[in-house]
């Protein structure tokens, strides 16, 4: 396959697939001008491996792509599908329709910096991206957009190791069945956790666990709370700081089926428990609680460790993001991160490939 092109685009989730319009909306070719790789076998990016009862009535929300409207690819009565099947239903027709031309079944290993005699430079005009497939890639530019899902994220505590029943992440999780007469610790306070929470909660009995004490919302999540989430976590990045939870600023909206989870007792919130025993969780004061699972709904952090040797990290272990919608990174302005950040999100991941389009073809006078 050829190996050398202006731009490349790692992932076609909805950041890379909107990234991938825009560039052609610009008058930049596929596979001529840029490409788009993607380790999973086909369309849909992190959606074709969520858990089976995630449907499209339970799912949050999925955020049109540019130029097409998921809706018009939906057969009749399919309002209950699940979104690992929908969605990446919806991503293959979108792919084909913008003859958008995806590289399968390739994982970038590696991104190096390097000078065109190929020794190492500071910012020099080559970026050789390495992958397990398709040989090595070298290019002007770099649109990133692996997202978070391939990088699940347990924290430590003490006698994890030594746990006899299951440890699974949310990662991993697929029906609430496998779990029936077990007792299930559940951690995290995000929407995910609450939604997996609700769920084993109505099939066996559970613990539920979170570092900070949950905020529930009666209301709707409005435009403005959206917009204030973004503005706080674009900051953090902008600052050189860690992405922060979008949870943590929008709270969890309280709806009929949380509700009736709440009024079962699931909602009974617990603090983190101090350690880890073979046969259940043990807190501080002394109190225990015997198990035989652990959920660790514990989120996910950003994919990026193909990026290392470009050391765009700082101190603190964030990354100092620049540009109209905080994509460019500030270092090195050749590389945009689309899905990090206040990007996060599918409707942000779209506005912000729009975003890295026009600003890495501009600045490297394409198009």
């Amino acid at each position: 396959m050829p190996t050398d092109f202006d731009l490349l685009v790692i992932g076609a989730g909805q950041a890379g697939l909107s990234a991938g319009y825009h560039l052609q909306r610009l008058g930049l070719r596929p596979e001529q001008d840029f490409l788009i790789v993607d380790h999973a076998p086909g369309p849909g990016g992190a959606w074709q491996f969520r858990w089976p009862s995630l449907t499209l009535t339970t799912v949050n929300r999925v955020h049109d792509l540019p130029g097409m409207s998921f809706a018009e690819t939906l057969p009749p009565g399919s309002e209950s599908a699940p979104a690992a099947t929908a969605v990446p239903h919806y991503y293959e027709l979108y792919e084909k329709h913008f003859d958008l031309r995806v590289r399968r079944q390739v994982s970038v290993k590696v991104v190096c910096d390097r000078t065109e005699d190929g020794s190492p430079a500071e910012h020099g005009p080559i970026l050789n991206a390495e992958t397990d497939s398709a040989g090595t890639i070298r290019v002007r530019g770099l649109i990133n957009g692996t997202g978070t899902w391939e990088h699940p994220f347990i924290p430590r505590y003490r006698g994890a190791e030594t746990f006899a029943g299951r440890q699974l992440h949310t990662h991993d999780y697929r029906t609430a069945a496998e779990f029936a007469g077990k007792h299930v610790v559940v951690v995290g306070g995000g929407i995910s956790a609450v939604q997996l929470l609700d769920e084993i909660s109505q099939v066996t009995s559970t613990t539920w666990v979170t570092r900070t004490e949950p905020i529930f919302r009666d209301t709707s999540f409005g435009p403005e709370d959206g917009r204030a989430a973004v503005a706080e976590v674009e900051d953090r990045v902008r600052r050189g700081l860690p992405p922060g939870s979008v949870v943590s600023v929008t709270g969890l909206r309280l709806d009929d089926r949380l509700r009736a989870a709440q009024a079962r007792g699931a909602l009974r919130r617990l603090p983190m428990f101090d350690h880890i025993e073979p046969d259940g969780v043990r807190w501080a004061d002394g109190s225990f609680q015997h198990a035989e699972v652990i959920l660790w709904a514990t989120g996910f952090r950003s994919a990026l460790d193909h990026l290392a040797p470009l050391r765009l990290r700082g101190p603190g272990g964030g990354i100092t993001m620049t540009g109209r919608l905080a994509t460019q990174v500030a270092a090195d302005p050749r590389i945009h991160l689309i899905g990090y950040g206040p990007s996060a999100s599918t409707i942000g991941a779209n506005r912000a490939g729009r975003a890295a389009a026009v600003e890495l073809t501009d600045y490297l006078g394409l198009g």
